[in-house]
């Protein structure tokens, strides 16, 4: 069994010279960052891209491969139905078999609770004009036929799309780059260059880049970056653990999920498992700073979060980690240039325990691979995408709480528009970054 394929010993695929002065720093190579690279070309701005380590080599990449619509919280759910689009659109300009395919997402309920929570999302769809729909007991036994488990019901989007995010993510780079992007990896974002209190570039590892505009986009990493520069975010990141079996006869096309085991096919023949709703957090100077903001969605959810004393030295919670650093020193992106967690062998033993006994026919289940990643969440499920006001031209894109592949696109677009100045085209107040020091009520996002 295998590790995440994703490590340094890989060729750099991303090594262009860094440009003196270009309109857009992007920092962080996951799927925000490229494909607001890629939308930000295409408006004609110039955009030079900074990935510490290798493009989608983090949670980009470590994700379970979901296209959904389903379950998003109501004001990210238009944007997630154009995302959808465009992840066709782009599958097509790839020119690379990304393992699009459109196979659907059902959630399975155990609970009248569930149940209810499903009846809620169905009616925010029906307002979207997302054709989810719910099932009862027998047409859920109908969808999945090869469950051993009997449900009280369902819901699914049978539009809701699967594609392999180690392949979709690297794919989208090299399109950004034939379209004019400036991709380089290996090249740790160190400072913010600030001057008359508004951007003026960036320091890097290899030098300055002189911009008017730079995207914080870096996923786990970005509350430590931006501390550094006195912006505060209520920023944590969780592990979770995720393998691939090895090829299976097909028990479901699509994806699927209750409380306690998630699974989705893959393009090689195997289904990408996980624990439904199991993560970890490490406890971390920000873990404490923060705990306050996440009390409400704890209490919504006590069993899903399991805590660790200390996060492993150089994460970016980790009690260790610097927060200061000069622009001429080696920073905390170069010591780590991939987050690469451990994934949890108790985790893993349930995930293939679970597995097994809701299709008892396929037997033993045999796994090819296994990781974790540590996924940006914030503390009411959805993320920031705004500019900072107390440093112009700065503009942040996180906490995409495991949300972040199958919207990637459609925010992407967002997020250049609003770079640029121009219409977004959706409203944007849900993600704005002061809701957490307005004094605005939290309204958590669902937790589906």
């Amino acid at each position: 069994m295998t590790t995440f394929p994703f490590s340094l010993v890989d060729p750099v695929q991303f090594d262009a010279p860094l440009p003196d002065a270009c309109d857009v720093v992007i920092i962080g190579g996951g799927v925000i960052g490229v494909a607001t690279a890629l939308f930000l070309a295409r408006k004609g701005a110039s955009v030079a891209l900074l990935e510490k380590g290798r493009i989608a080599a983090e949670q980009s990449s470590r994700n379970w491969g979901w296209i959904r619509q389903q379950g998003r919280d109501a004001d990210e759910l238009p944007i997630m139905m154009e995302s959808r689009r465009l992840w066709k659109s782009l599958a097509e300009d790839c020119a690379e078999d990304i393992g699009l395919a459109e196979t659907g997402v059902a959630y399975l309920a155990r609970t009248d609770a569930e149940m209810q929570e499903f009846a809620e999302f169905a009616e925010v769809a029906q307002t979207c004009g997302l054709e989810s729909r719910l099932l009862d007991a027998a047409e859920t036994a109908a969808l999945i036929p090869a469950m051993a488990q009997r449900y009280k019901g369902a819901i699914t989007t049978p539009s809701d799309m699967r594609a392999e995010p180690w392949v979709a993510v690297p794919a989208l780079a090299r399109l950004a780059v034939r379209e004019g992007v400036t991709i380089i990896e290996n090249c740790a974002a160190r400072n913010l260059d600030i001057a008359a209190g508004r951007i003026a570039g960036v320091y890097t590892e290899k030098g300055r880049v002189a911009a008017s505009t730079v995207l914080v986009a870096a996923g786990a990493w970005t509350s430590l970056f931006l501390r550094a520069h006195g912006v505060s975010i209520p920023q944590l990141s969780v592990k979770s653990t995720v393998a691939a079996t090895t090829a299976l006869p097909e028990i479901h096309a699509g994806a699927a999920t209750d409380e306690r085991i998630s699974f989705r096919r893959r393009q090689d023949g195997g289904y990408t498992v996980a624990a439904g709703g199991r993560h970890h957090l490490y406890l971390g100077p920000d873990a404490f700073r923060h705990a306050g903001k996440y009390w409400p969605a704890l209490r919504k959810n006590p069993f899903g979060t399991r805590f660790r004393p200390s996060a492993p030295q150089g994460y970016p919670d980790a009690w260790r980690t610097p927060r200061v650093w000069r622009a001429d020193e080696t920073s905390p992106f170069e010591a780590m240039r991939i987050l690469d967690p451990a994934p949890d062998p108790e985790g893993l033993k349930q995930i293939t325990s679970r597995f097994r006994k809701l299709f008892p026919q396929i037997g033993e289940v045999t796994l090819k691979a296994r990781w974790a990643g540590m996924i940006d969440a914030m503390p009411d499920m959805v993320p920031v995408v705004d500019h900072v006001a107390s440093i112009p031209g700065l503009v942040v894109a996180t906490g995409m709480s495991g949300h972040g592949f199958g919207i990637g696109p459609g925010m992407g677009r967002v997020i250049a528009d609003l770079i640029r100045g121009d219409d977004v085209g959706h409203d944007l107040r849900r993600f704005r970054f002061s809701r957490f020091s307005d004094g605005s009520p939290l309204r958590l996002g669902p937790a589906l």
